[in-house]
């Protein structure tokens, strides 16, 4: 590896920036959800621009992006770098935004620098990693890995009825090649961290090797609702002073299976909603997630204790998704480290606390990630904010693993 290799970090930036325009927001975000008009302008350009670099652009049956840089060897699996270009509603310019363009970036540094790599590039765009409009999130980087089939994904509804079907169709990225049979060789994300992790310790890497657990709870508790005047406090079935102490449960459980373990409740919805009722109903999430599968079990469990010492009303707790935790690849790792470690940049070993594309991917094909610091750890809000130098370091690991991994696949083969 030749660390004198460097992208163009003012390029980068102005691509981010370029892309940031689409649905761009008063406050300096984006909300361009997937497969809405704004997400079919930011494919249309992303697909200009790929093809401006000389690549070859494809899009498989969920509209998953492909964006092929040819290599000295065709038979080779490309190695392919990307991540998403959907945001969440009130959304920044850079999640996941940055890792499409750090794969362009890589693309147009490569074509600069008049380096033919062994295997091809290719840089991905995954469909409707968000999930803020059709859920789950991550859902067609799962179906390319095999965890949703593909009728699942097809048949998901937004808030309004609009079926996923129906508005890939219109935006016209409905493609034929079967989402799962494009072939990679491995994949590589770069992202900002989402988290205060990096900043804190003044590191401009994060080498990332694999992904937390989660585990999602819907659950729903009913009681009777009555006045809140003319009833005495004993006797009451309050589903919100029941669903309080779960929430304090949910903040209770998380701390005791610190400091990795992390537990949110990021819905409530209380019926019938008025000041002089006692609440009848309360419906509310539990997100837990850990890096070890054993630990978030004992999490489950602990939920469901607290769940049954609660006697005056009924509750009905449904687990309604688990996603074990993954390990990236160890040579997809060892690239990225040692890319790092040349090129001087000040780094840590982490695991996500995010979901993303990659942890998906990496159970189909050998995969790893990079982080790079965002102020205050901020992310999924206007605000989110990283720093062009913190992205050029992370797009220059990207740049000599890609190139590791090409020379290792040729090896390989």
């Amino acid at each position: 590896m030749t660390a004198d290799f460097r992208i163009n970090g003012t390029r980068l930036w102005d691509s981010i920036m370029e892309m940031a325009k689409i649905d761009a927001l008063p406050n300096g975000g984006c909300g361009r959800l997937a497969l809405t008009d704004g997400d079919r302008e930011a494919r249309d350009l992303f697909r200009q621009w790929c093809e401006d670099a000389g690549c070859d652009v494809t899009h498989d049956r969920l509209g998953n992006m492909f964006a092929r840089r040819a290599g000295r060897n065709p038979t080779l699996v490309p190695i392919a770098i990307g991540s998403h270009l959907d945001t969440q509603p009130h959304g920044g310019k850079f999640d996941g935004v940055y890792g499409v363009m750090a794969g362009l970036e890589v693309v147009r540094t490569l074509n600069d620098l008049g380096i033919e790599t062994e295997a091809p590039i290719e840089v991905v765009n995954w469909t409707n990693e968000e999930g803020a409009r059709f859920a789950p999130a991550m859902l067609c980087s799962g179906v390319y890995a095999g965890l949703f089939d593909l009728g699942f994904a097809l048949s998901r509804e937004d808030a309004n009825g609009l079926r996923f079907a129906d508005e890939l169709e219109r935006i016209g990225y409905a493609g034929t090649e079967p989402c799962g049979d494009h072939h990679l060789g491995a994949f590589l994300e770069v992202h900002i961290e989402q988290g205060p992790i990096l900043e804190r310790g003044n590191d401009a890497i994060g080498v990332v090797t694999g992904g937390q657990g989660q585990r999602w709870f819907d659950v729903s508790v009913t009681g009777w609702d009555a006045h809140s005047g003319s009833t005495p406090m004993q006797g009451r079935r309050d589903a919100l002073v029941a669903a309080a102490r779960l929430i304090g449960s949910v903040q209770k459980i998380a701390l005791s299976h610190g400091p990795a373990g992390v537990g949110t409740v990021g819905e409530l919805h209380i019926s019938p909603n008025s000041r002089n009722t006692i609440p009848g109903k309360v419906q509310f999430s539990v997100d837990f997630r850990h890096p070890d599968d054993q630990i978030l079990s004992a999490m489950d469990d602990a939920i469901r204790d607290a769940v049954a010492q609660e006697t005056d009303v009924e509750i009905d707790l449904q687990m309604i998704w688990h996603n074990p935790p993954v390990a990236f690849d160890v040579a997809c790792v060892t690239a990225i480290e040692n890319a790092t470690i040349a090129l001087g940049h000040p780094y840590q070993r982490m695991i996500s606390g995010a979901g993303h594309d990659a942890c998906q991917v990496a159970r189909k094909i050998p995969t790893a990630m990079v982080f790079v610091p965002c102020r205050d750890g901020l992310s999924h809000n206007e605000a989110e904010w990283a720093e062009p130098d913190h992205l050029t370091a992370g797009c220059n690991v990207l740049l000599h693993a890609a190139l590791t991994l090409s020379n290792r696949t040729a090896l390989v083969a």
